[in-house]
């Protein structure tokens, strides 16, 4: 675990400075307690100064070429890169996330803000003809998109770069500034990307980085200096701050319980890896995590014999150690709720074929079996190592239960049959249907979001410049010029 050299202090950064009066805040790492690093919670008034910069550096990002926007934005990409161990362990220490998992995110985080450089000079629009009556003969204009202004993001603690990378990869290609509360949890890496995004030249006040409490936060979303607030974290959060922020466009990334259908005809040995994969990695932390697997009853029996054998080999420790594969959950509490809701489905006629087992916060990967829909480790997200498995022998129905679901963000189906890869696409109620994979695939360029209680709008760079932005129309007539 850390070492004093380890041990980093961020203050919080606010109009081009870096501060520290305010609280000191001490992060600890979720698997041992220790201290990963120090920073300070800003105020009331710290925030209303953020906001006031980012209002007046609008007026510089504005009018930015794209060029410029373009190189700054490699140049994140590039120092992120440079510095990738770093935050790789940073974000390892203080998300409780095994290393290699850090640092694929990390990774992921460089190509993010790679291909907003490139988005940078692609915000473009489109030449409308007008002259489609006779009245209007010889009319023609152009649609351009202007970004909208500052924006306000607020961010989770289970992906503390790249989803941060999310919010202000974008903004920064839109021209738009923002103003930044990452999680309380993990405030530490998305404070050193700040600092990566100042060296590389982003104008002072045009990015604000504030841990906040979430009184003082309030005013990001009622403030109508701010032009669209992007959060992402939970369900219950996420649509009671749609509802407070008045006239401002408002993006949800939510929730989820992700559905995986697996026919018969499908690569087995794959569907059981990636199902793992999906069901496990940041001990299911991820709201695309695979949650609920239904399998076609032929092929039933032998997909659950391989797949807990694959769950009872992933390797469970410390966050720093190379063979990781689970880690702790984010607290004590988190894990309580998980294994609580393990208990509660094997008191209702549930089998536990492995895990379930908690020590401080961490559980060992579970697998169920004979679960019912209403049980809470199928209708509800249960976020944390836990996946049911159950049969099907009609795929039209298996559609039903996979849509018998408050949430709607992304499913996986492992199948050949074009027929049913099609009947899929058009049936399920989700923001993205992924074949031969599970819902936990995610590329960062991809429109990314949900329906229902999963959020409203898209991520995924050029889809939420589109969100940034404002389309504009110029309309010419010749005869009056």
């Amino acid at each position: 675990m850390p070492t004093a050299t380890d041990v980093k202090t961020f203050g919080f950064y606010v109009d081009g400075s870096w501060l520290t009066d305010g609280e000191r805040v001490e992060i600890c790492s979720p698997g041992t307690g220790e201290l990963a690093g120090v920073t300070y919670r800003a105020g009331a008034a710290h925030l209303e100064a953020a906001i006031a910069a980012a209002t007046r550096a609008f007026e510089i990002t504005r009018k930015m070429g794209g060029f410029e926007r373009q190189r700054i934005l490699r140049g994140v990409a590039q120092g992120i890169e440079t510095h990738r161990e770093e935050l790789a362990r940073t974000l390892a220490l203080e998300a409780g996330k095994p290393l290699k998992a850090a640092r694929v995110e990390v990774e992921r985080a460089t190509f993010t803000f790679a291909v907003a450089a490139e988005e940078a000079v692609r915000v473009g629009g489109e030449y409308l003809p007008l002259d489609w009556q006779a009245s209007t003969a010889g009319r023609w204009g152009i649609v351009r998109r202007f970004a909208m202004g500052p924006i306000a993001a607020i961010t989770p603690f289970n992906f503390p770069i790249n989803l941060v990378a999310h919010k202000l990869a974008p903004a920064m290609a839109a021209g738009c500034t923002i103003v930044l509360k990452p999680a309380p949890q993990t405030p530490l890496t998305a404070l050193r990307l700040a600092q990566i995004i100042e060296e590389a030249g982003w104008p002072a006040g045009a990015l604000n980085v504030l841990p906040l409490s979430n009184e003082d936060a309030a005013k990001l979303v009622s403030d109508d200096r701010i032009k669209l607030l992007s959060f992402t974290g939970s369900t219950a959060v996420g649509w009671q701050l749609k509802a407070q922020a008045g006239k401002k466009r408002v993006v949800l990334e939510l929730g989820g319980n992700a559905g995986v259908i697996v026919c018969a005809d499908a690569n087995m040995d794959y569907a059981v890896e990636r199902c793992a994969v999906g069901g496990f990695t940041y001990a299911g932390q991820t709201c695309i995590s695979v949650q609920r697997v239904f399998v076609e009853e032929s092929a039933y029996e032998k997909f659950l014999a391989a797949f807990v054998a694959r769950v009872q080999k992933l390797y469970v420790g410390e966050v720093l150690d190379e063979k990781t594969d689970v880690g702790p959950l984010i607290n004590e509490e988190a894990a309580r709720r998980n294994v609580a809701w393990i208990d509660e489905a094997v008191a209702g006629g549930a089998k536990l074929w492995c895990g379930g087992t908690r020590d401080g916060a961490t559980v060992t990967p579970a697998v169920l079996t004979g679960t019912r829909p209403a049980m809470r480790v199928n209708c509800k997200e249960i976020f944390g190592p836990v996946v049911t498995v159950e049969k099907f022998s009609n795929f039209e129905a298996v559609l039903g239960e996979v849509n018998r679901s408050d949430f709607g963000l992304q499913a996986g189906i492992f199948t050949r049959d074009f027929v049913r890869i099609s009947r899929a696409f058009e049936v399920l109620e989700v923001g993205g249907v992924m074949v031969g994979e599970v819902p936990t695939f995610r590329i960062d360029h991809m429109p990314y979001g949900g329906v229902k209680d999963s959020g409203i709008g898209r991520e995924g760079l050029r889809y939420a410049i589109e969100e940034m932005t404002e389309p504009r129309l110029l309309a010419i007539n010749p005869a009056g010029i």
